[in-house]
C-alpha cells in the first residue's frame, strides 16, 4: 500500500441512514469516479467546490442516485484531489457502490489514512489529527471543547512557541562557538538560565493541567464504596437513570464492580458500583471487597454510601478512615426514613449530603458538589490551555527534564557548549508532540486507531 493510492471508503455510519456518505481521495479521484458517475456534466469538467446531481451506474445497471461533490486539491482535507458521493444511507447500497470504486482500482481507505494525508500534506500537525479523534470519542461539553481549541491550533502555536525559544538559544551557543570575535558568550550563562527557567516553568505549567485534562477527555473515575445493603446500587441506578446494577435486600448481591459511564451537568463520570466493604470468610464475596477496596485506591472521587435508618458500625467509620486527602462526597442514603444517624459524628467532614435514592432526592446536590469539586472555576477553553493527551504530556515531562539539566550544568559551570546537548532533547521531545520528530511506527499506531473513513 502507498501513499499515493487513490483511496475510499464510506465516511458515515454503517447503520441505516437517510443519506450515506463515500469519500474518495488521489490523483485518480476525479477520473475515476467520472466511470461511474452519470449526470449532466462529467466531474472532470466541474470547478472545485462544486456539486452535480447524477446516477451511479455498473456498466448498463443502476446503482443509486447521488450527488457528487468535486474538491481539487491542495485546498481539501487531504490535499488532494476528492471527490464525495452522497449516496442513499442504506449499507446494502454503499457496499455495492464501494465494490465498484474498488473493481476502478480505488484502494480501500485504512483507518485514519484520510486524516494521515491531511497531515503528511503539511495542512494539520500532529496534535490536530489528534484532536480531530477527540472531537469525534467527546462525550461531553468540556471535552468537545477542549478538542475543538486544539484543533484550532492551540497547543501547535504553544509548542512552536517553545522549541523556537529552545533554537534561537542554541544556535546563538553554536555560533559564539564558531565565531566568537563576532559573538560573545560573556555573562551568558546568567542570562540562559532566566530564559530556561522561564521555559521550565511554562513547560510545567502544561504539565499540571494534565489530571483535569484526563479528567475532561476520560471522565471522572468515581468509586461507590460502603458496607454491603446500603444502598451502593441504588445509587448507581439514580445516577444512571436505569436499572443497570442488581437491587435486593439480600446482603452481599454485589459481588464484583460494575462500571458505567453517565453524563452528569456536562461532567463525564466513570461510575464503578463495588461490591459491599466488610470481613467475610466466603471466598468470591472477599474478591469482591478486595476489587472494591482497589477501585478505590485508584478512584479520582469516592462516593461513600452510609445508612441514616442506622448508627455508624465499624465499618463505617474505617472507610471514613480512608477517606484522608482523598477527594470525596460522603451520601446519607435512605434519608427518607426515619434517621438514626448521629450526625454530629460527621461535623468535621466536608460534602455530606443527604439523599434518597428511592426518591432521586439529592441528585441536583451531588451534581453541584462534583462540579465544586474538580472545576471551581468555569473553564474558558480561550484563556486555558488543557493537556489532554497521555502522549503529549509524557513527551512534555521529557522537555521539562532535559531542561533541568540545562538549569543543573549552568549552576555546575559547565562549558556552554554542554548545554546544547539536553537543549536540542528539550526541542526533540516538543517535536514528537506536533509529528517534527515523530518516529513512522508511532505516527502510523496513532491513526490506525482512528475511526474508518477518517
Amino acid at each position: 500500500m502507498k501513499d499515493s493510492d487513490t483511496i475510499c471508503a464510506i465516511a458515515t455510519g454503517m447503520g441505516q441512514s437517510a443519506i450515506g456518505i463515500i469519500r474518495i481521495s488521489g490523483d485518480e479521484a476525479i477520473e475515476k469516479a467520472d466511470r461511474i458517475f452519470r449526470g449532466k456534466r462529467k466531474l472532470s469538467e466541474m470547478d472545485s467546490f462544486t456539486a452535480a446531481f447524477g446516477s451511479i451506474y455498473d456498466g448498463n445497471r443502476k446503482m443509486d442516485e447521488v450527488i457528487a461533490l468535486v474538491m481539487r486539491g491542495p485546498h481539501t482535507y487531504t490535499t488532494e484531489d476528492t471527490v464525495e458521493l452522497d449516496c442513499h444511507g442504506g449499507p446494502l447500497v454503499m457496499r455495492r457502490v464501494v465494490e465498484l470504486l474498488i473493481k476502478e482500482g480505488i484502494r480501500p481507505a485504512e483507518p485514519g489514512e484520510f486524516t494521515k494525508r491531511a497531515f503528511l500534506g503539511g495542512r494539520i500537525d500532529m496534535t490536530e489529527a489528534e484532536a480531530v479523534m477527540d472531537v469525534i470519542s467527546a462525550e461531553n461539553d468540556m471535552a468537545l471543547a477542549s478538542s475543538l481549541e486544539q484543533l484550532s491550533g492551540s497547543l501547535r502555536d504553544k509548542t512552536v512557541s517553545l522549541r523556537d525559544r529552545i533554537l534561537h538559544e542554541t544556535a546563538f551557543i553554536e555560533s559564539a562557538i564558531d565565531d566568537p570575535e563576532n559573538y560573545s558568550l560573556d555573562g551568558y550563562s546568567e542570562k540562559l538560565d532566566e530564559i530556561i527557567e522561564g521555559l521550565y516553568e511554562e513547560i510545567n505549567a502544561l504539565i499540571s493541567t494534565g489530571d483535569e485534562g484526563r479528567i475532561i477527555r476520560e471522565g471522572i473515575r468515581t468509586a461507590i464504596v460502603g458496607r454491603p445493603n446500603v444502598g451502593k446500587s441504588s445509587i448507581m441506578n439514580m445516577l444512571t437513570g436505569t436499572d443497570r446494577a442488581i437491587v435486593t435486600d439480600i446482603e452481599g448481591t454485589t459481588r464484583d464492580t460494575l462500571e458505567e459511564y453517565i453524563n452528569l451537568g456536562g461532567i463525564t463520570l466513570k461510575l464503578i458500583d463495588t461490591a459491599g466493604i466488610r470481613d467475610t470468610e466466603d471466598v468470591v464475596e472477599k474478591i469482591g471487597v478486595d476489587r472494591a477496596i482497589e477501585s478505590m485506591e485508584a478512584a479520582d472521587l469516592i462516593m461513600l454510601v452510609l445508612d441514616s435508618s442506622e448508627s455508624l458500625t465499624d465499618n463505617d467509620k474505617e472507610l471514613i478512615r480512608r477517606l484522608h486527602n482523598r477527594k470525596y462526597i460522603i451520601l446519607i442514603n435512605k434519608s427518607d426514613l426515619e434517621p438514626k444517624i448521629d450526625m454530629s459524628e460527621l461535623n468535621e467532614l466536608s460534602n455530606v449530603l443527604l439523599i434518597s435514592a428511592k426518591s432521586g432526592q439529592g441528585l441536583d446536590d451531588i451534581r453541584n458538589t462534583v462540579r465544586e469539586m474538580f472545576f471551581k472555576n468555569e473553564i474558558d477553553f480561550n484563556n486555558q490551555l488543557y493537556i489532554t493527551n497521555a502522549r503529549h504530556r509524557a513527551a512534555l515531562v521529557r522537555a521539562a527534564e532535559s531542561l533541568g539539566r540545562v538549569r543543573e550544568s549552568i549552576g555546575a559551570g559547565v562549558g556552554e557548549d554542554f548545554f546544547t546537548i539536553d537543549m536540542m532533547a528539550a526541542y526533540e521531545s516538543l517535536g514528537e508532540i506536533i509529528g517534527e520528530t515523530l518516529e513512522d511506527d508511532l505516527a502510523d499506531k496513532i491513526f490506525r486507531e482512528f475511526c474508518m473513513g477518517k
